[in-house]
């Protein structure tokens, strides 16, 4: 990120190459900053003109493209979406182009968290029991068995273990049997029920729906053990037993659970995922590129962050493929961005269509805009692999995960693929916890932090205010240690996580 130009009254200019400037404060009709006098009210985060721009030319910020003139427009002229429209344009992939050595710090001199060291080698930050379910018509029998597990107080003796969380979802039946959907399907669950934060795990089906049980343990070579068991409901004789079936098996399995216990492991062995919902005008100025920061720490660490959200990345790809590790990878991610053009296209939609009203309000134009921002949350670090939604992430350092842009469903598959924590960025105020993963939240702006104080654990507006993205990167990543090792992050307390378990469902529901 480049340094920041500054005015009064406040606004930020972020490259000179840019003919537009934000907004730090609401400015008035009139006012004269960065040398023009403004024509209309720019509301905070918002866009305006710095230099006459033709019809059809470029809209520049960060020095990049972020969309293109609808007419003429003036100087000192509010810069949104009534006049800036989107059309494809070139970009340069320029394949590994500004990849680099990358340096790992030292073995004698990279941290650790205290984590749960799980017996096939893999670390959690949690240690959870889980109620899997294959299908929809097992969900309320797995909430019920919850409920009476927490009812019966028999977790008050094990507070080694965190909790139970049913693992429930809208789909399992109704699909076909084989394809895309299937096999994200597939993914999904079996990267949760091993997810090592997770100390065991019932999985819990109704018997006829399309995703079997039994395919889905010899698809994948599972056996029953003491930490993974299955059942269905029409096998056990209905709800009831299905219920208390459940309940007794989760019973047994809290001795075991218990004896797991936190020690020193190495940052290597943690897996944040990035994210951010309810961005806004400052969300590339601050969260996104301090959380950016974080991530680069981690990667010379030894550890692994997870980029995603493709449609969030689209035209700022090219940014991404530079710093690609190989052509392969570079290749793979534009292989991505082209699937997602064809299936918007499939679809009835456009790949504009992405950024949401509150987006807009925030003062987010294009997806352009939107996704340079996205993109900041990948800091520098080469790009060293590509991964299909859910897949298990097995290279260490900075990935990308193709995951549509929704949250909850990003969020889901990057946990699938293995994140063991959550850093999500928000300048609207998205309210979003996670289970079994602990989900931090970076406020872009400290209107929103104060606002929602409970919802946000740090503030990252003091970026504008002088702290620097090192610094607040620096917190971030000491943040995330604290929480791996076992603090509570604000969605915990509040007990999101139940609801957010939301598989991506590609196909049609027949």
């Amino acid at each position: 990120m480049s340094e920041l130009e500054t005015d009064a009254p406040r606004i930020l200019r972020l490259s000179p190459q840019d003919n537009v400037a934000v907004a730090l404060e609401t400015l008035p009709e009139g006012t004269r900053a960065g040398g023009v006098t403004l024509s209309a009210r720019i509301p905070r985060g918002h866009k305006f003109a710095l230099a006459p721009v033709a019809d059809g030319a470029a809209i520049l910020k960060f020095g990049q493209v972020i969309g293109f003139a609808a007419g003429d427009i003036a100087p000192g002229a509010h810069v949104h979406v009534h006049n800036v429209v989107l059309h494809d344009f070139a970009r340069d992939y320029a394949f590994c182009a500004d990849a680099r050595d990358e340096v790992l710090l030292p073995e004698a001199e990279r941290g650790h968290f205290m984590g749960f060291r799980r017996s096939n080698g893999r670390t959690g930050t949690r240690n959870y029991l889980g109620i899997l379910t294959s299908v929809n018509c097992s969900a309320s029998v797995a909430r019920f068995a919850a409920r009476e597990l927490e009812r019966s107080g028999v977790l008050d003796a094990f507070p080694g273990v965190d909790g139970v969380v049913p693992i429930v979802h809208g789909t399992g039946c109704g699909m076909a049997s084989k394809g895309e959907g299937f096999d994200v399907l597939s993914r999904t669950l079996w990267g949760y029920a091993t997810h090592p934060n997770f100390a065991a795990v019932v999985m819990v089906g109704l018997g006829c729906e399309m995703f079997q049980i039994a395919r889905f343990k010899s698809e994948y070579g599972v056996d029953e053990t003491d930490a993974f068991r299955t059942l269905t409901i029409q096998e056990e004789g209905g709800t009831r037993r299905t219920v208390e079936h459940v309940v007794g098996a989760l019973t047994e399995m809290l001795p075991a659970a218990a004896a797991w216990k936190r020690q020193a492991r190495p940052l290597s062995e943690l897996v944040l995922a990035l994210q951010c919902g309810g961005s806004d005008g400052y969300s590339a100025l601050t969260a996104n590129p301090a959380l950016g920061v974080a991530s680069d720490l981690l990667v010379r660490h030894g550890g692994t962050s997870i980029l995603s959200e493709t449609p969030e990345i689209y035209g700022a790809e090219h940014l991404l493929t530079r710093r690609a590790a190989s052509r392969e990878v570079g290749e793979k991610l534009v292989a991505r961005i082209k699937w997602w053009e064809d299936y918007t296209e499939r679809n009835g939609g456009e790949m504009n269509n992405n950024p949401s009203p509150g987006n807009k309000a925030g003062g987010l134009t294009t997806i352009l805009e939107k996704s340079l921002g996205a993109a900041a949350k990948g800091g520098s670090a080469n790009l060293a692999a590509v991964y299909e939604y859910a897949e298990p992430v097995t290279t260490p350092g900075f990935v990308f995960m193709d995951t549509p842009g929704y949250d909850p469903v990003a969020a889901t598959g990057q946990v699938a693929g293995g994140a063991n924590v959550i850093c999500f960025t928000t300048g609207r105020g998205s309210a979003f916890g996670c289970k079994p993963t602990p989900s931090l939240k970076l406020a872009t702006n400290s209107d929103i932090a104060a606002r929602m104080s409970e919802d946000m654990d740090i503030d990252c507006g003091d970026v504008l205010e002088g702290v620097s993205l090192e610094a607040k990167g620096r917190e971030i990543f000491e943040r995330v240690v604290a929480v791996a090792s076992g603090a509570h992050t604000k969605s915990e307390e509040l007990g999101y996580g139940d609801a957010e378990f939301v598989p991506w469902q590609i196909g049609a529901v027949m």
